[in-house]
């Protein structure tokens, strides 16, 4: 009987997991202390797992409870547990590969180094050079550990010098040996925020900084052994950078005149800055879902990453991730009001995926409703459907393949405001709040409610509250309590996947950020990309452009949201028209969804009557939703766009062949996990 259990296929996946753990196990044991020369053994072994662990995953997501010759309960849960397992064996593995290979650079690098001496010296005067390099460099470790532990101490703001330095790019302080700089925020890439007598600010290299002590000379000048040579000469062009991530960081803390301003006059809080991911998002395209959503070249850059063909069922393989999960973001509370002497336009959270130092995904908004009666509260819709706009849905889905262990979701909350007394529009951070995903032992975080403190300043400051006056108003333990209750907060929600929206994701980019409520139009998009630049093309080697209107334009929509909208309810109203047969005929689905989408939104794009989309602009917002729904009405009066484009009353802008034409090589995305 124990025999013909374990002939059902999800049996067999499971007894191979279990084999496949022992070996893992026992590999990592073996890796713990290795003998000499068995490093590259090892990690040919650990790699070797992975392929098979990789394939047992696969193996896992083709099951099917049809497939089973005999009933088995709690068939979805057995079958997450062991998708759980595989993961969790999938990144180990891919920890003892980077440990391994990290140990063989550093041996190879102290081999080489002592081939370099004397060959025939090494083996008499290895035991004594060995001991005594091992005492002193154990206590010049000690003290330089000492030191950079000091240093680093997030409660030290105060440091010297150590030598000169002139700026090398646009943004960096010039300072000279001796002289004494404010920190204001720690970078993890070892470049600093900093602040001279002056009033300068910029950054600074770490590696010239000592602590300060209270007698003026910093610990490290006591030292005769360290010295600190200044690797720049006085007349050095200073270049312009170009990290996109920088220049935001740049404008959010070391440009904030107006928010001073602000800050000062009463009309918002101390802890409020300029939005630093708006800032990302207007340096043009490479934190938008349009960029994000285009397939990704392997490194060799001879085929695509994430988007692979499956002759047998005639479409995309799904991709497995490590992060694939659904977050809803519940409300916000105690959100300090601006003053009278700005209007709010937008109230909204914008959230991507952050490691602590860089954005690694692209850049989602959700904007809240709020209540006149209780501003400080912001709402989103749980689930959007019909006419509400995608832009109120707090359903998102987020998927990474980053095996970064400090990965989590950064929200921002912002407001875009204008000033009555200039005119200036902008773009405020009204607190932020990051989430980590995995434990410190490499676990996810729990599937549940979560709530979130918000920090004032920007994700790259520490310390800084959103509104300071909360936490002045008196001392005793009881006042303390309500300004602990006066915080401001975000309630997100972190939801697992059943099998069915997992199978769904995975036809996904491996990193995207979007609404649920439109993730089917994405799918679409993304098998017609497989059908054109996998199953379709004249050979592998060919780079000609595609004949694809849906593939050239479908873009532009993601980054509108009211044109994802109108091509949402023009899908809705043609599905709820169709047979059940028909919805189950994938090939007949692709084909319609082409027709659907040529009727509705591929003429709006070219269009003179549709205003440019604006962010947090009423009347424009307005404006293109009149156009939208006009044309969608007619669209449906007529069976079709025909009558509108032909029409004398409608006038286009002058055609592009760009409108018609995918060109995949200026498209695609090179690999490149450091977004």
């Amino acid at each position: 009987m124990s025999g013909r259990r374990d002939r059902g296929p999800l049996q067999r996946v499971q007894r191979r997991s279990r084999e496949l753990q022992a070996q893992v196990q026992a590999l990592r044991a073996e890796s713990a202390a290795p003998a000499p020369g068995r490093r590259e053994a090892l990690r040919q072994r650990c790699m070797q797992l992975k392929k098979l662990v990789d394939e047992n995953t696969n193996a896992l997501y083709a099951l099917k409870k049809a497939d089973e010759p005999a009933p088995v309960g709690n068939y979805s849960q057995r079958k997450e547990e062991e998708e759980k397992l595989l993961l969790k064996l999938s990144q180990q593995l891919q920890k003892l590969v980077l440990v391994l290979d990290q140990d063989n650079v550093t041996t190879s690098y102290v081999v080489d180094q002592e081939h370099q001496k004397d060959p025939q010296a090494e083996d008499e005067n290895e035991e004594e050079e060995e001991s005594e390099d091992e005492e002193s460099s154990e206590e010049e470790d000690s003290e330089e550990a000492d030191e950079d532990k000091l240093l680093d101490d997030p409660n030290v703001k105060e440091c010297i010098a150590v030598g000169n330095f002139n700026a090398q790019q646009e943004g960096d302080l010039t300072f000279m040996k001796g002289e004494v700089l404010l920190i204001h925020d720690k970078k993890a890439d070892g470049w600093w925020v900093a602040e001279n007598s002056k009033g300068e600010r910029g950054l600074v290299p770490r590696t010239y900084l000592a602590v300060h002590s209270e007698g003026g000379e910093s610990q490290a000048q006591s030292e005769e052994h360290i010295e600190v040579v200044d690797e720049t000469a006085s007349g050095t062009e200073i270049k312009k950078r170009t990290d996109s991530h920088w220049s935001a960081v740049r404008r959010a803390v070391t440009e904030n005149d107006t928010v001073e301003v602000l800050a000062a006059t009463g009309a918002v809080p101390a802890g409020f800055r300029r939005s630093t991911l708006f800032q990302l998002l207007e340096k043009g395209n490479q934190f938008r879902a349009s960029y994000f959503l285009q397939p990704e070249l392997t490194p060799s850059q001879v085929a695509f990453k994430d988007l692979v063909w499956n002759s047998e069922k005639n479409t995309i393989y799904p991709r497995p991730t490590r992060v694939s999960l659904i977050v809803t973001l519940c409300s916000c509370k105690m959100i300090p009001l601006p003053g009278l002497s700005i209007q709010v336009l937008s109230r909204h959270v914008r959230l991507c995926l952050f490691d602590g130092n860089r954005v690694l995904s692209n850049i989602h908004t959700v904007r809240a409703t709020w209540q006149p009666k209780n501003p400080q509260t912001w709402t989103f819709s749980p689930r959007v459907t019909g006419i509400l706009p995608s832009l109120l849905d707090g359903d998102c889905f987020v998927r990474s393949s980053s095996l970064s262990s400090d990965i989590g979701i950064l929200f921002e909350l912002g407001i875009t405001y204008l000033r009555h007394s200039t005119g200036e529009r902008g773009e405020l951070s009204c607190g932020w709040a990051f989430l980590k995903l995995f434990t410190s032992d490499g676990m996810p975080v729990p599937s549940k409610m979560h709530e979130l403190l918000l920090n004032g300043g920007t994700p790259y400051e520490r310390g800084i509250e959103v509104d300071p006056s909360i936490s002045r108003r008196g001392s005793g333990v009881f006042h303390q309590f309500m300004a602990l209750r006066k915080q401001p907060v975000l309630l997100v929600k972190l939801r697992s996947l059943s099998v069915q929206s997992k199978a769904i994701l995975n036809l996904l980019p491996e990193t995207l950020l979007g609404s649920m409520c439109y993730i089917h139009l994405l799918i679409f998009y993304r098998q017609m990309l497989g059908d054109a630049l996998l199953k379709d093309r004249i050979s592998i080697q060919s780079a000609d452009v595609i004949c694809s209107p849906i593939l050239a334009t479908f873009p532009q929509l993601v980054d509108q949201p009211d044109l994802m909208d109108a091509l949402r309810s023009a899908w809705a109203d043609r599905e709820r028209t169709l047979k059940r047969s028909e919805k189950r005929d994938g090939e007949f689905l692709k084909s319609l969804f082409v027709l659907v989408y040529h009727n509705s939104v591929f003429p709006l794009l070219q269009s003179t009557l549709l205003p440019d989309h604006k962010w947090a602009e009423e009347e424009s917002e307005a404006s293109r939703w009149r156009v939208i729904a006009d044309f969608l009405k007619k669209s449906q009066e007529n069976n079709g766009a025909l009558h509108y484009l032909l029409s004398s009353e409608n006038t286009h802008k002058a055609f592009d062949i760009s409108e018609l034409t995918y060109d995949f090589l200026r498209e695609v995305r090179e690999n490149n996990p450091g977004v």
